[in-house]
């Protein structure tokens, strides 16, 4: 097993975990039952992850415990106890999203190693940068990088990089996403991800018409599975210190297949003499789970051939076709093209209908003779229940004996034991002693209180000391050698034989895992740098700080019919959705407009900034010169760490470093931050108390069309552009597009200068009857999002929301049904009454 390089698996249950062990992993990540990104898997309480720590520890694992959800301010406490139970209980890392969590495990638990969870969408090597000089000690990237860019941030990192290898894609930004919030409620960014990616959708024009029809199947947002098998030796190459496997709601037998596998291509790259990946290793990836594979974006753009379109769950191994069907009897004759055995599952793909399941019970010959399995050419035939026609496809979904061959490789009977060297020593007149040493060179040696005697009757025998020095059924070791170097005719009770060879495996179980706490200790000591600044005393927040209505636009007819309307500041820039680059006098023009006005501008910057596209940013803050905006919004930790590095501006942390509760809004001062947009996924109670605690002004998203997705796939490019043959054709730019889905709502398609997709959500977001309220409360800025929306409608509801803020709180009877009355019918009040789970 190569130690250059850590195989990080994951682990939902005590199974899966053991799975991992048994299979080769370096490491595993898992979560306990608050804080944890994958809230629907079964994880760990607190005394199971005591028990996974220290059994991962005697086998050389280390664990990483996913705390990457972000966290209401109420919980604040409940985090903090849990960051001390993880540090108490031998956690080797912690995955961390939030800020405020971050804070606060600097100041819980500073010698406990944090890794930014893959939430945190790190996609560049100034994101990395920025979180290696806040104390983090490895950074997961974001699925959406290309190898050329992991290499680069690999090579000027002084960080630990890790990467996924293998599992389910997110087709959204990782942490970026608010569909799910949105639509149901449930919060991707607190672990609940109810997968709307994976329902089905049509892409329809203006006029509604179903655009693609055949050519495409309705699953256009489920991304196929990543397999990055064949890519191993390039990874490894590019300098990755982790491959990550996706899966902690997977079964065991998923993760020991998955682990055996990996941990072969990884050992073959670093020792030719090993066992390299063949086509059986290759079957058994796509068997246990695969929505079809991609290797995403690590080598080029793949469009609608990264989309499992046709089906967003397993496929499994195609294996034939049906040959014929006999209605009446209900069974099916199947020529097979891969081996089929009594108890596999098979689904077949039918012209009309859909999928009929079938479990193998029995199974026949061609000359209707019984059999246990066939194999590839042979015409079998078995009992179905559903109706199935000629030439339909027939896939395995699940193998019977590739699950058993996993479930083997880790259930107790056939676990691996470390093998033991041991020697008693038992002279008369002496202590009994009894030294130990693994096949790791660790050495314990023990001396029992019980002096050696004389043997009256039934001396002391080899035989003996071999059967209790071998009773380690419990422990993580086998007895492999054992010395006995004893007088003849003593005597040593049975007794204090067990006795000493507990304390003998305790004393060598120390001695495994006290290198964990070490190597722990070892990896704080190489982060060096951190700009954790104390919290500075809490000023008194006035409105007066910011402009009372502000409206985010990307173009300057909207800007225009902002101000017309009675915008206090205006939100410049950004992500464009006619796709035009903006230019420096772009930039001026606006700022010119705005101070000629007396308006307050601000610039906003892209959510999502790649290598490639830095450049021309950086150059867009040096055009700035002495029209400085009055603040920089910021999406990303990365950008503030590059935007603090070339100019002086005030730093606004945007909707997407999510402001959740009061301790991340204490990090965000201590950076530098001078504003904050709260999160949209807040209530209004949420709200009214991180506006009481907060060191910084505040601004809220109060109307316009969120984004619920950013994605660098596009479902335009991929289905109607052509984009896998490497020119996308742009249709974007023709027409207007939206996702219908299967209650008939239909999200606007739209996409940016980047060519990145943005789904916007199907009603306007308006909060119109109650700015005034959230004006009272103290949220400093309310702000529109007026990008998506025409220019007249953008012009109605911003004189309307100037109106509303005037009013006096509470509201007449008469003024809320006149503010109702300017509303749109079609909208939402987002989170402001239901907040999410």
């Amino acid at each position: 097993m190569s130690a250059l390089v850590e195989l990080l698996a994951p682990a939902g249950t005590k199974e899966a975990f053991l799975a991992a062990v048994e299979n080769g992993t370096n490491a595993i990540y898992l979560a306990g039952k608050m804080f944890g990104a994958r809230a629907y898997a079964s994880n760990f309480d607190e005394d199971e992850l005591v028990d996974v720590i220290q059994h991962a520890h005697l086998k050389n694992v280390q664990v990483h415990v996913a705390v990457n959800t972000i966290v209401d301010s109420d919980e604040l406490p409940k985090l903090k106890e849990y960051l001390s139970f993880l540090y108490d209980a031998g956690a080797d890392a912690i995955l961390l999203q939030d800020l405020g969590a971050v804070r606060l495990a600097k100041q819980i638990v500073p010698q406990l190693p944090i890794h930014a969870s893959t939430q945190m969408t790190v996609h560049n090597l100034a994101g990395v940068q920025a979180l290696a000089e806040l104390g983090f000690s490895r950074v997961v990237l974001a699925r959406e990088l290309s190898i050329a860019e992991i290499r680069h941030i690999c090579a000027n990192s002084r960080v630990e990089i890790e990467c996924f290898v293998h599992g389910a894609l997110c087709v959204c930004y990782s942490g970026q996403c608010l569909m799910s919030s949105m639509i149901g409620g449930r919060s991707g960014n607190r672990g609940r991800c109810a997968q709307p990616c994976r329902l089905p959708y049509t892409l329809v024009d203006v006029n509604g018409n179903d655009v693609l029809g055949a050519s495409a199947g309705n699953f256009l947002l489920s991304p196929r599975d990543l397999n990055a098998i064949e890519l191993i030796p390039q990874l490894l190459d590019a300098g990755i210190d982790s491959l990550k496997i996706e899966g902690r709601m997977k079964r065991p037998e998923y993760v020991a297949t998955i682990v055996h596998v990996y941990r072969k291509a990884i050992d073959h790259h670093f020792d030719a003499q090993s066992m390299q990946v063949d086509d059986i290793d290759r079957d058994h990836l796509a068997q246990v789970f695969n929505r079809d594979f991609t290797t995403a974006y690590m080598e080029k753009h793949q469009g609608r051939h990264m989309m499992s379109d046709r089906r967003p769950n397993n496929r499994g191994l195609l294996i034939g076709r049906v040959t014929a069907y006999d209605r009446n009897a209900r069974r099916v004759s199947v020529k097979l093209t891969r081996n089929l055995a009594v108890g596999d599952q098979v689904d077949f793909w039918v012209k009309v209908g859909g999928r009929v399941s079938a479990e193998i019970e029995h199974l026949y010959d061609a000359r209707g003779q019984a059999c246990i399995e066939a194999g590839a050419g042979d015409v079998v035939s078995f009992p179905i229940r559903g109706k199935v026609h000629m030439n339909d496809r027939v896939f395995k979904v699940y193998d019977a004996r590739l699950m058993e061959a996993a479930r083997r490789s880790y259930d107790a009977e056939h676990s691996s034991r470390i093998p033991l060297h041991a020697a008693l020593y038992a002279r008369c007149g002496e202590k009994l002693r009894l030294s130990m040493e693994d096949d790791a060179g660790n050495h314990a040696e023990v001396e029992s209180d019980y002096v050696v005697a004389a043997a009256n009757n039934r001396p002391l025998t080899v035989e003996t000391v071999q059967k209790q020095m071998g009773r380690l059924g419990t422990t993580v070791f086998s007895l492999d050698e054992l010395l006995c170097d004893m007088d003849d005719s003593v005597m040593v009770p049975v007794s204090e034989l067990n006795k000493i060879r507990r304390s003998a495996i305790a004393a060598l179980e120390e001695s495994r895992t006290h290198k964990f706490q070490k190597r722990r200790e070892d990896t704080i000591r190489f982060i060096t740098g951190n700009t954790m600044l104390p919290v500075s005393q809490r000023a008194e927040i006035s409105p007066a700080m910011s402009s009372s209505l502000m409206v985010a636009v990307d173009n300057m007819d909207a800007m225009k019919a902002a101000v017309a309307a009675g915008a206090d500041g205006i939100l410049y820039g950004g992500e464009n959705f006619s796709g035009t680059v903006l230019q420096k006098g772009d930039y001026e023009a606006a700022w010119d407009y705005a101070k000629e006005r007396d308006v307050r501008i601000d610039y906003n910057t892209p959510r999502i900034v790649h290598e490639h596209e830095q450049a021309a940013l950086m150059r867009l803050f040096d055009g700035f010169g002495e029209k400085l905006p009055a603040a920089l919004h910021v999406h990303h930790i990365g950008i503030a760490f590059l935007a603090r590095a070339c100019m002086d501006v005030p730093l606004h942390a945007d909707y997407s470093m999510i402001s959740y509760n009061v301790s991340t809004l204490d990090f965000l001062h201590s950076y530098g931050f001078s504003e904050a947009t709260l999160s949209p996924e807040l209530n209004g109670k949420q709200m009214e108390r991180m506006v009481k605690s907060s060191p910084v002004p505040l601004t809220a998203i109060v109307g316009g069309r969120l984004p619920l997705m950013i994605s660098e796939y596009c479902v335009l490019g991929s289905f109607l552009g052509n984009l896998d043959t490497g020119k996308c054709s742009m249709p974007c730019r023709t027409q207007n597009y939206f996702l219908r889905d299967r209650k008939n709502v239909d999200f606007p398609v739209l996409t940016d200068q980047f060519c990145r997709m943005h789904i916007l959500n199907s009603k306007q977001l308006s909060l119109l009857p109650y700015a005034a309220q959230m004006r009272a409360m103290g949220i400093a800025t309310l702000r529109i999002e007026g990008r998506g929306i025409s220019v007249g409608a953008l012009q109605r509801i911003v004189k309307a929301y100037r109106t509303a803020m005037q009013l006096a709180v509470p509201l007449r009877e008469e003024d809320e049904q006149y503010l109702r009355m300017q509303e749109d019918g079609d909208i939402t009040r987002g989170h402001y009454f239901r907040g999410i789970l």
